[in-house]
């Protein structure tokens, strides 16, 4: 996820790195922050694998800045992770809306509605956060109300996410047609 979103904000315009941080926070919120023990490590390995380049300019006010550039190596691979995310982009939310960030990178509609498939396909899956048994449990069938709670949002975001995805598939194959 990590990967994707340095690849996806690099595509849209060169970044520094405390810039490219505080963008990657503003899109995993609390849930995931980045540290920048993780941040510039993944830098580095995308700019060993010529993903990304980096250049130094003169500071404004303070020292020299790394500025990273996205390669058009890179430019491919962020469009090829798109196409063919992992499932855990698919079926987790939060990388799920990273994948949804940088989509609009994937030019081709047809593609797009592909990836936007796949989730629905998820989604269209019985489940829950509670079973009994085998069985996954519904938010009417629990006394507990914390976790009617968490079944009732999940399931009033999902419908929510079910239409926007089926509106959004026919837009898509509309102009990919």
């Amino acid at each position: 996820m990590l990967e994707l979103a340095i690849l996806g904000f690099l595509y849209d315009t060169p970044l520094h790195g405390y810039e490219l941080r505080k963008r990657i926070t503003a899109l995993t919120g609390h849930v995931r922050p980045v540290a920048e023990s993780t941040l510039y490590p993944a830098i580095k390995r995308l700019e060993k694998a010529g993903l990304l380049e980096r250049a130094t300019e003169p500071g404004s006010v303070a020292a020299p800045r790394h500025v990273l550039t996205l390669t058009e190596g890179g430019r491919s691979e962020l469009r090829r992770r798109l196409a063919e995310p992992v499932q855990r982009d698919i079926t987790d939310e939060n990388r799920w809306f990273t994948v949804l960030a940088f989509l609009r990178h994937l030019e081709d509609p047809g593609a797009q509605a592909t990836v936007l498939r796949r989730r629905l396909a998820f989604l269209q899956t019985p489940s829950s956060f509670f079973y009994d048994g085998d069985r996954p449990v519904r938010a009417e069938e629990l006394e507990d109300p914390f976790r009617r709670g968490i079944l009732t949002v999940a399931r009033a975001t999902t419908r929510a996410e079910l239409a926007w995805l089926r509106t959004t598939i026919e837009s898509l194959e509309g102009v990919a047609r």
